[in-house]
């Protein structure tokens, strides 16, 4: 179902740099929506560090709690999100849908099971169809690309009206960093971050303990600010990677 475009929307949507660390690929996977891209995956470079921010809703679906968990290494090779079903009051199901998932994705990027994180979002209650994620996963891969981000942005939309970008760079100890991140948030976004995804990535060197101080203000001070219809998410997740390969 297609949404009349926001009169909020930019005239045109920012073209985000390529990122030294950070690469992107967004597939048509049909898992629920159609004609369409509904997949999408971000790669990090060996040694990315990561933090997040998460739903406080007491039934938070699966994805989460991976994330809730393998934020505890502060590591990440890989982000892999599906939008069209937020496999949320999913039950065992749910959960064994992120473990194939998951397990999927270490076995193709040879890494640490504690250094990829998954999200969902899209209807809930429904069954996850996994293997429809996990066929795509070889494709995925060949397609990454430096150049990604809009495609990854559009890939997570759920009822969200244009894709939402934003970039911009700073100067850390004399060194030049860039940050890119994309989200996807539409009717329901209040409280706390309600029904939203958001991945940022900066080619920053920063340890995961201060990369998470930064974003837990800078998420109070933003997505934890804005309110519209006072609903919370079970899919809340908002993850930060730091790369460390600013030249």
């Amino acid at each position: 179902m297609s949404h009349p475009v926001s009169p909020l929307a930019p005239a045109q949507s920012p073209r985000l740099p390529a990122l030294a660390g950070v690469r992107i690929a967004a597939r048509e996977c049909n898992v629920r929506y159609k004609n369409r891209t509904d997949v999408m995956l971000m790669e990090f470079a060996p040694g990315t560090t990561i933090a997040g921010v998460l739903t406080k809703s007491l039934t938070r679906s699966a994805p989460v709690d991976l994330c809730r968990k393998n934020l505890k290494g502060g590591k990440a090779r890989a982000i892999l999100v599906n939008s069209g079903n937020a496999n949320a009051f999913t039950g065992k199901a749910g959960v064994a849908s992120v473990d194939r998932c998951a397990k999927a994705l270490v076995a193709a990027l040879k890494c640490k099971p504690g250094e990829v994180f998954l999200a969902s979002t899209g209807v809930i209650g429904e069954p996850l169809p996994d293997d429809k994620i996990t066929a795509n996963l070889p494709a995925l891969i060949k397609d990454l690309k430096a150049d990604a981000w809009a495609a990854g942005a559009a890939a997570i939309m759920t009822t969200d009206t244009f894709p939402k970008l934003a970039t911009r760079q700073a100067k850390i100890g004399g060194v030049t960093v860039t940050i890119n991140g994309f989200c996807k948030g539409s009717g329901m976004i209040a409280p706390d971050m309600a029904t939203m995804l958001a991945f940022v990535a900066t080619d920053a060197a920063i340890p995961a303990p201060v990369l998470q101080e930064l974003l837990t203000r800078g998420a109070d001070r933003s997505f934890n600010a804005i309110t519209v219809d006072g609903d919370t998410s079970t899919s809340d997740t908002l993850l930060l990677a730091a790369t460390g390969q600013a030249p």
